[in-house]
């Protein structure tokens, strides 16, 4: 039985090329998406933070090439007094200052999260210490607190509240005070939009069943509020304890580190000696002695939002 030319043709199958299966390959182009990215963090951020932590552990100055030391850097910064100031000031402004921008900034999402005239105007108003440069915050500060040409002082003065200028930032704890009250007043913007878009995703029936309940204002922002809002809470208190622990631009143009060396931060001294005191080792070391209380703070974001998980129900894996 014969078959017939028509019956046996087959299309013949296109072979494909090395390329195009290894464009087809899903590991490969998942490597090649990604390479961008890794490049960018391998180059501005991996291998400053691989030099910083070399030179930690050098006597490197600058012109000139260190030799490895070891820890004798921080065995000189455990007995250096400035030091030890600038772990406690850099706790104490970024405790002080992140529970002031937290309960300042939660109080103003809820009260803009309410039905205002010019709601929207009020919203886009409150960014503006957020958006305006660091520097140019900071001089305006600096004017404020200044000695002779202070604003606040000469209000004081004609009230008839005080009769000589106030000092605030020529001594210790005055300066300290002024530092945390201009990082409050530019923090308050960042911690007030993000809390209140977390506000904006809650649903209102759960006021709604929360009041028929009887439940009060306080319970409903205890049982309800909070604990919908403790996933974005966590995020933005992290980032918000980083930014404030690693401060440099507004503590270095209002005071740089004075008076006395009292208002150091970590930043701002790891700077000092490393910049201008040329002792690129020691600073680096400073600098190196920030990461334990950042990883801190990352832990603390993860272990929230853990728990956040576990209360919802579902595994933290």
């Amino acid at each position: 039985m014969s078959v017939t030319a028509a019956e046996t043709w087959r299309p013949r199958a296109t072979q494909q090329g090395w390329l195009s299966r290894l464009f087809d390959n899903k590991a490969f182009l998942i490597v090649m998406c990604l390479a961008p990215a890794i490049g960018l963090l391998m180059v501005f951020l991996t291998y400053p933070l691989g030099l910083g932590v070399w030179l930690a552990f050098t006597d490197t100055t600058i012109g000139q090439r260190g030799i490895y030391v070891g820890l004798e850097n921080f065995e000189f910064l455990f007995g250096d007094p400035i030091f030890w100031n600038a772990i406690f000031f850099s706790v104490f402004y970024t405790g002080v200052a992140t529970v002031g921008k937290f309960g300042l900034g939660l109080w103003l999402a809820l009260l803009l999260n309410n039905h205002l005239p010019f709601k929207s105007f009020l919203r886009a108003i409150i960014l503006l210490p957020w958006i305006v440069p660091t520097v140019l915050s900071a001089i305006a500060f600096w004017w404020i607190y200044d000695p002779q040409f202070s604003i606040i002082s000469w209000v004081f003065i004609e009230l008839g509240l005080r009769e000589t200028n106030i000092d605030f930032i020529n001594t210790a704890w005055p300066a300290r005070w002024s530092l945390i009250a201009a990082n409050i007043w530019r923090g308050i913007p960042f911690v007030a939009i993000s809390l209140l878009a977390g506000l904006q995703t809650i649903s209102p029936s759960l006021y709604e069943a929360a009041m028929l309940d009887g439940a009060t204002a306080w319970q409903r922002f205890r049982f309800v509020t909070f604990p919908m809002l403790l996933p974005i809470l966590a995020i933005v208190m992290t980032f918000s304890i980083i930014f404030t622990f690693t401060d440099f631009q507004l503590v270095y143009a209002i005071t740089r580190g004075g008076p006395v060396n009292s208002t150091h931060l970590l930043a701002t001294l790891a700077f000092q000696r490393g910049i201008p005191g040329g002792q690129l080792g020691e600073g680096a070391a400073i600098a190196v002695a920030m990461i334990p209380f950042l990883v801190f703070a990352t832990l603390f974001s993860y272990f929230a939002l853990a728990r956040r998980k576990w209360q919802q129900g579902e595994s933290n894996d």
